[in-house]
């Protein structure tokens, strides 16, 4: 499926240069991995579209309330950070455990 979404320029810009590899939406509509969202730029000032069209496939989807987790105090007074890295496991304490029983 095709989702588009406006996009505001500086956003779109940092996505166009690979500085932004997330996009953090309100969650009032369906989407799923592998689905292709259409994020098209869109100028407030001028309210009007640019024209600048990027297309990308859905990989990865979290849904969360995030007042499960803050106040909505704590979130108007800090906001949230959206955090994407490449994970390298440096230790795994269940391999660990079976060595453990297996040497015994």
């Amino acid at each position: 499926m095709e989702i588009r979404k406006k996009t505001w320029p500086e956003l779109f810009q940092r996505m166009v240069d690979g500085k932004k590899t997330a996009d953090v939406r309100l969650a009032d509509f369906w989407i799923k991995e592998g689905d292709t969202l259409i994020l098209e730029e869109y100028d407030p000032k001028a309210n009007a579209y640019t024209g600048r069209v990027l297309k990308k496939r859905v990989k990865n989807l979290a849904k969360v309330k995030l007042t499960d987790f803050n106040t909505p105090e704590e979130i108007a007074k800090y906001g949230h950070w959206v955090i994407l890295g490449e994970a390298k496991l440096l230790r795994d304490s269940k391999k660990l455990r079976f060595s453990r029983i297996e040497l015994e």
